[in-house]
């Protein structure tokens, strides 16, 4: 009797489990969360067997087994997970605990302000609920919403300038960031709030443009004197920095700070470097907090709860994009309006090639490179993450299609400049370096940033 009534004591205790904090369920879900899956029908039935002997025993018996079951279900998930620390980033060992979900710190900092949020489709908590949402279920108010590049929803295209209109799922208004002149929000937009939570799945490139609308906005909330909250999230690309700094006469919506293609930063780490250097300008200097993300460091692997954009659909074409990138800045097409976009190029003069496809208008590429054309190219899709996640900058790919199609100078456009962000990579190519000779140059670079942003770092190298 007393066994079980300690049994049912467990049961609902364990069933409560959804309404503890989330850092309280992380630890305890370690341990027993394989066997919540199989408890259930054990709990029914002690519940309706009026304490049957027989079935009472058999019901312990089931327990048993399930105890025995989880503990090697758990063994084998530990194995695993040192089986896959042979990658130089290393695996993720706790669950990542994003700035969103630490509503313990941010809360009360947001308590009764009007609160806008800078975000999108990928603003969601680990729950899965997006945030705007969760702010308004806790009783907090919304009161706007800035969208950036491919929209709220994330269907926009590339580059697509996102104008005001209305959240059809809260009745809140989506304010532009462009109304104001100068690529800033208007006065009016800046009257509607009194803190700005930024909460934005970023990739950790230099040409990936959320980081640019994010240092915007924090300029305008240093001019209206408005606090910033960064609810910060991984770099699936935090673990490597590469590339050349961006020489400044280069400056661009595709590159807007002098760092490496690739930073090595989450947004909240880049929007204090940012600050701390003094690269973003304002009346005032800006009320910038961080919510740091838990169970992080800059060699934890990471994937991403939603596409980020519509043409970065998963993690490989997110470890692709340093490389692939350039090709926006040529004749090839990087996969645009086809199902697998930055994780193949190719054109119709390529030669000798064995694989083809044809980019076609789409949500998020309603005008792609080469539309309705027979591209001749590469698929990289077979090529492994674990080969290409520390891989950085591979301009082979690029030297290969610019070599195939012997287009000289015509090849790049002076869109090339604005990505790479310096002259001498194209003028190198023409001049028959190899990805190698070019990755020496811009070496010292890498070395260089790296000093400068190490007190910067929030987490962990």
């Amino acid at each position: 009797m007393l066994f079980n009534k300690g049994l049912r004591m467990f049961a609902a205790l364990y069933y409560m489990l959804p309404f503890f904090d989330y850092s309280f369920k992380h630890e305890f879900f370690s341990y027993v969360s394989f066997f919540r899956k199989y408890f259930s029908f054990t709990y029914i039935i002690i519940n309706f067997t009026q304490l049957n002997d027989t079935i009472m025993k058999i019901a312990y018996f089931y327990i048993a087994l399930n105890l025995v079951f989880c503990m090697s279900c758990k063994a084998r998930s530990t194995s695993d997970s040192i089986a896959a620390s042979d990658v130089v980033a290393a695996p993720i060992s706790n669950p990542v605990v994003t700035g969103d979900a630490r509503t313990d710190i941010y809360y009360p900092m947001i308590a009764g302000k009007r609160i806008a949020i800078f975000g999108n489709h990928t603003a969601l908590l680990p729950t899965g609920e997006h945030l705007v949402d969760h702010l308004l279920h806790d009783g907090h108010r919304v009161t706007a919403v800035f969208s950036p590049e491919h929209g709220f929803r994330g269907t926009a295209d590339a580059g697509e300038h996102v104008s005001s209109s209305v959240d059809i799922q809260t009745g809140i208004p989506i304010l532009s960031l462009y109304d104001g002149g100068n690529n800033r929000p208007s006065s009016t937009s800046m009257s509607k709030f009194d803190v700005l939570l930024v909460d934005i799945q970023d990739v950790g490139l230099r040409f990936y443009t959320y980081y640019i609308t994010m240092c915007r906005l924090i300029q305008a909330c240093a001019d209206y004197g408005k606090q910033v909250i960064i609810l910060d999230r991984p770099n699936p690309n935090g673990h490597i920095v590469d590339g050349p700094l961006l020489d400044m006469k280069y400056k661009s919506g595709v590159g807007w700070l002098p760092i490496p293609v690739l930073h090595g930063m989450t947004l909240g780490e880049l929007a204090q470097m940012a600050v701390g250097e003094h690269w973003i300008g304002g009346k005032s200097q800006c009320q910038l907090q961080v919510v740091t993300c838990q169970y992080y460091t800059h060699s934890t692997l990471c994937d991403i709860q939603l596409p980020p954009s519509p043409n970065l659909p998963n993690l490989h074409a997110i470890y692709l994009y340093p490389s692939l990138c350039y090709f926006e800045a040529t004749p090839v097409s990087v996969g645009r309006g086809t199902d697998y976009p930055f994780q193949v190029y190719g054109h119709p003069n390529m030669k000798g090639r064995t694989f083809s496809f044809v980019p076609e208008s789409r949500s998020g590429a309603k005008t792609p490179p080469l539309q309705n054309k027979v591209c001749q190219g590469v698929d990289l899709r077979d090529l492994p993450d674990s080969v290409l996640v520390n891989k950085g900058i591979d301009l082979t790919y690029l030297i290969d299609a610019y070599q195939d199609l012997g287009m000289g100078d015509k090849f790049f456009t002076n869109f090339f400049e604005k990505l790479i962000g310096v002259s001498w990579v194209r003028q190198m190519i023409e001049q028959g370096a190899t990805a190698e000779d070019i990755r020496a140059r811009w070496q010292p670079d890498v070395e260089k940033f790296k000093e400068q942003r190490k007190k910067y770092l929030l987490y962990e190298e």
